[in-house]
């Protein structure tokens, strides 16, 4: 009776959230503040349950490289856990766990970002430990070269022995030939070889300071009592000029780009890419719309063709790839023996062509922006699924507060906008196909 009474009740909860986001309102409470150096703090109060978590984020990530020492910014978010001044290689994590807490990091085109969670009571470890490594991280040739072997067999594994990751990473070497994002996050092997600690060094000096990080702060906390923590462990830094942005405008696409990429496979596969606005344009939200009629989900129309009624397919996927520069819209499919990737992409053209020229069901879209307004929702539920949200929208944007509007965008997207972006980008001119030709080993082509 208990289990069923605290069922119904939490089902009531959650109708009332969503009666409160159909009207276009998802808030919660936010304090921004800005420390004399240039940190960024935002504060979340959340006292659902006596837990918090703390989150750093620098505006730093693949982007932010050059030829000759891609994959740095990854490779600096594995020293940061390898000791400073009062910190021993791996305690850091050591210490975190051992206070019931977890901890990890993330790199990505656009930024790196570092994480605990915690009983509140905590925060004060937290903090200290973040900011002890910010301020005294000592990077030793001994466990420099040893983490970057690491980082090596990551890009062995994700990448050079994955027929599906080497794929994607042609895809992005194909659709992207001056911007940054011509790299995988990883980097490539060659510069990983060659990336010396002096180099490690100065990217650490320029891009983690102050003025280029946020703090984020989401949990069982009393604001005031956050910002003379945050004050008094990151006061005594100076402030420091942001390094600069990167000025690179990728061309305008003037052709169809194909890529073949031979790999010991079984199975023939290829990923299609389109360029996209950046985040933050309004034509993102039809097209992440289009995105989830289009491929995700097993209702959705590819997987409904490829995958059941043609059994063409094993696998249809894809993603609004959206990025603080301009994207990629993208769909990867694996085709079941005795299919090839050309008549899997001739299946996903013609699928391409029905959005912009047939509107979309009311029933189909209605479908579609529900699905994605409930995901944004449940994202939101933890404490560092806010946090998370918060941190990249101040990062990405500049604006945590616009992703409070997030949900109503979705929810304003007609059958016409999907028509309009998909005539406007999905052009043959704009597409970029990398496909996989599976090898035997020994490097002769399957049959498949």
């Amino acid at each position: 009776m208990f289990k069923f009474l605290k069922r119904s009740f939490l089902i009531i909860l959650f109708l009332v959230f969503l009666c409160q986001v159909s009207s276009g309102q998802i808030e919660f409470p936010v304090e921004k503040h800005v420390l004399d150096n240039g940190l960024t703090v935002l504060i979340s109060e959340d006292h659902s349950a006596p837990v918090v978590s703390y989150q750093v984020w620098f505006h730093v990530g693949s982007k932010n490289e050059k030829p000759g020492i891609t994959g740095i910014s990854h490779l600096c978010e594995h020293m940061m856990f390898k000791g400073s001044k009062n910190v021993g290689p791996e305690e850091h994590s050591r210490i975190i766990q051992a206070n019931g807490g977890i901890d990890n990091a993330g790199t990505s085109m656009d930024y790196t970002m570092y994480w605990e969670k915690l009983s509140a009571d905590k925060l004060n470890l937290a903090i200290s430990l973040e900011a002890e490594r910010l301020k005294n991280l000592t990077p030793t040739q001994e466990n420099f070269s040893s983490e970057r072997e690491v980082v090596k067999e990551e890009r062995r594994m994700g990448v050079d022995n994955s027929p599906y990751g080497a794929l994607f990473e042609q895809l992005l070497n194909t659709a992207f030939v001056a911007h940054p994002y011509h790299w995988h996050v990883i980097g490539f092997m060659s510069d990983l070889d060659n990336i010396t600690l002096d180099d490690l060094k100065e990217h650490y000096k320029s891009y983690y300071v102050p003025s280029n990080a946020t703090a984020v702060v989401v949990g069982d906390v009393k604001p005031k009592e956050v910002m003379k923590l945050l004050n008094k462990y990151y006061g005594d830094l100076p402030n420091q000029p942001p390094p600069k942005e990167v000025r690179t405008v990728e061309p305008e696409q003037r052709g169809e780009r194909i890529a073949y990429v031979h790999k010991i496979s079984q199975l023939p596969a290829f990923i299609v890419g389109y360029h996209i606005p950046e985040f933050g344009h309004p034509d993102i939200y039809p097209l992440t719309v289009a995105a989830r009629i289009l491929f995700k989900g097993e209702s959705s129309r590819l997987y409904q063709k490829m995958v059941y009624q043609d059994q063409s397919a094993l696998v249809v996927y894809g993603d609004c790839f959206t990025l603080e520069d301009p994207g990629l819209f993208f769909i990867f499919a694996i085709m079941q023996p005795g299919h090839t990737a050309e008549e899997g992409q001739d299946t996903l053209f013609a699928q391409v062509e029905k959005l912009k020229e047939e509107p979309v069901d009311s029933i189909e879209l209605q479908k579609a922006k529900n699905q994605l307004e409930a995901e944004f929702i449940f994202g939101l539920q933890s404490v560092s699924d806010k946090g998370s949200q918060i941190g990249y929208y101040q990062t990405i944007l500049g604006d945590y507060s616009q992703l409070f509007e997030e949900a109503s965008k979705y929810q304003a997207v007609t059958a016409e906008d999907i028509m309009r972006v998909a005539k406007t980008y999905f052009d043959k001119k704009n597409r970029n196909v990398a496909v996989l030709v599976p090898e035997m080993p020994g490097g002769q082509t399957s049959s498949q």
